[in-house]
């Protein structure tokens, strides 16, 4: 019964995107590890950036430095 926790930041991903990264996640275990689809959880967890750090930065702080 795989468990797979995918962490993203809260940029504006999409149901879609959320859709397609919950398939594709279950159909790469099933095709690498015959793991049976009924019983593989997907679980997105959408992080603020403030609460996102890179190196000695928040990652609200990069995307505005990134924008200046």
């Amino acid at each position: 019964m795989p468990y797979v926790n995918i962490k993203i930041t809260d940029e504006g991903v999409t149901n879609e995107q959320k859709q397609a990264l919950i398939k594709g996640t279950t159909q790469l275990l099933v095709d690498v590890l015959n793991k049976n689809p009924a019983t593989t959880f997907v679980v997105i967890e959408e992080v603020n950036t403030d609460n996102w750090g890179i190196g000695f930065d928040q990652v609200t702080k990069l995307r505005q430095l990134a924008d200046t």
